[in-house]
């Protein structure tokens, strides 16, 4: 075969250091989910969803298999919590934790998995940390 091809959809996840419910506000919440899709739009393959709760992000991305996926989502956090900080108030303080979790999928588990992005609130309404 002439070329490499590669489809390696994974589901990121990733915290606000020690938890702390810095995305409360849910325009706060929706700003910051844009914001990180533009960042990985810019770098790399559009995020296919990104969604979450006040104290952790999921997304779903399809990790280019010429891109060093690591490096790009570190620069996903670093720059959105730059540009969270400059918000101001308590946001001043943000950080996200070190690290994330990256767990592959099927291509037939793309909408259960968006499903349950979207529906974060309501999981987290009914479990716990």
């Amino acid at each position: 075969m002439p070329q490499s091809l590669s489809k390696i959809i994974v589901h990121i996840i990733f915290s606000t250091k020690d938890r702390r419910p810095f995305l409360e506000d849910k325009n706060i919440r929706n700003e910051m989910y844009a914001y990180m899709a533009s960042i990985f739009k810019r770098l790399a393959d559009p995020a296919i969803i990104i969604g979450g709760a006040e104290d952790h992000v999921h997304i779903l991305w399809i990790w280019p298999r010429n891109k060093d996926g690591s490096k790009i989502i570190g620069e996903v956090k670093r720059c959105s919590s730059i540009w969270i900080k400059g918000k101001g108030g308590a946001l001043d303080k943000f950080h996200w934790q070190n690290g994330y979790g990256a767990f592959s999928i099927g291509e037939s588990q793309i909408g259960t998995v968006k499903k349950y992005i979207n529906h974060q609130e309501e999981h987290h309404k009914r479990v716990s940390f």
